[in-house]
């Protein structure tokens, strides 16, 4: 099975449109693949939802209850700073860095630019879905 972590941008997607984002979700939903999350990652999904997507804060519990059944919490352990243009896409790779992922799967420029960081490749969801298939 595929350790995995995605960026806020494929929950916010997932979320907000379902689409190819979905189905990265869907494939931890069923097992598929291990996912694996980290209280920065849920904290920037959570923000971006009540402040770009007027989500109420009832609504948000109810996805991140859903989201705690078909992911794994990790905690950090250091810092790193990677990236500078956006310090919050290290975290991303703090995360993945801790759940000794194979795989992150973004949208996020940035991160996308790395290609790959310490063995762990970086694939858009699509790629990602064409890698599983």
């Amino acid at each position: 099975m595929r350790r995995i972590v995605a960026d806020t941008n494929i929950y916010i997607s997932a979320y907000n449109f379902g689409g190819i984002p979905n189905q990265v979700l869907d494939l931890a939903r069923a097992r598929r693949a291990e996912l694996f999350l980290c209280a920065p990652i849920l904290n920037e999904f959570r923000k971006i939802l009540r402040a770009k997507f007027a989500w109420s804060p009832e609504r948000i519990r109810t996805v991140v209850v859903d989201i705690n059944q078909f992911t794994r919490i990790v905690e950090l352990r250091g810092t790193i700073t990677v990236i500078k243009k956006d310090d919050a896409d290290n975290r991303i790779l703090e995360c993945a860095i801790v759940a000794d992922a194979e795989i992150n799967v973004t949208g996020d420029s940035h991160i996308l630019e790395l290609g790959s960081f310490r063995g762990i490749r970086i694939l858009t969801a699509r790629a990602f879905l064409d890698a599983m298939r």
